[in-house]
């Protein structure tokens, strides 16, 4: 029994064996952010990449929009209110909102309909404090990127996109202002009162 279960461990440790090293992290499980690091430094992932990747993560990046309309309905305020509280978090960071539509209707109206709906998504952020100068470039592609391939009305292809576009200071080396964000988050979580502590402290000036 004692040399089947050796046989079976050696057996085990040498299939281990013939994994190339890093096989893991290729993964992007538990080692993402050794991947992260990996493909940064490969020029394969910029740091504005992996903020755009948690704003999407995070937040609804996209809203929608009634046939030939760029009203904004209760749903979509809803979802721009909850972009506008997280870019508040990040004010080093830039943002572009690319508007489309569904298919029907001719390109040339289309794209100007695209484009009012991110204007429309764009002044809403910016009524919550947000500056006009940190949501660039507002680009509309509108019928050509459809999410449904269908020449019908779909509500899902009339929408907005937000997306983490960069930062503010350009210069900054290797995108140094993502550093920022994450130091100051750091230092903001270690920065919170202790209840326990407080109520430990006030038993012994009462002499409890």
């Amino acid at each position: 029994m004692q040399k089947w279960i050796l046989t079976l461990g050696l057996s085990v440790a040498v299939a281990a064996c013939t994994r190339e090293a890093g096989y893991e992290v290729d993964q992007g499980a538990f080692g993402n952010a050794t991947l992260n690091n990996v493909q940064v430094l490969n020029g394969e992932l910029t740091y504005a990449e992996i903020l755009g990747q948690r704003f999407a993560a995070e937040v609804p990046t996209q809203i929608n929009f009634d046939f030939n309309s760029s009203q904004l309905d209760e749903s979509a305020q809803r979802i721009l209110l909850r972009q506008a509280d997280w870019i508040k978090q990040f004010p080093e960071a830039r943002f572009r909102v690319y508007g489309h539509t569904d298919a029907v209707g001719s390109q040339a109206y289309n794209q100007s309909l695209g484009q009012r709906r991110a204007n429309a998504a764009v002044a809403f952020l910016t009524r919550q404090g947000i500056s006009r100068s940190r949501l660039e470039a507002v680009v509309s592609f509108g019928k050509t990127r459809p999410l449904i391939e269908t020449p019908n009305r779909d509500r899902r292809n009339r929408r907005t996109v937000t997306e983490v576009s960069g930062f503010i200071d350009r210069s900054q080396l290797l995108d140094g202002k993502y550093a920022e964000v994450i130091y100051r988050e750091y230092v903001e979580s270690a920065t919170r009162e202790s209840y326990i502590q407080r109520e430990d402290t006030s038993s012994e000036e009462s002499g409890e």
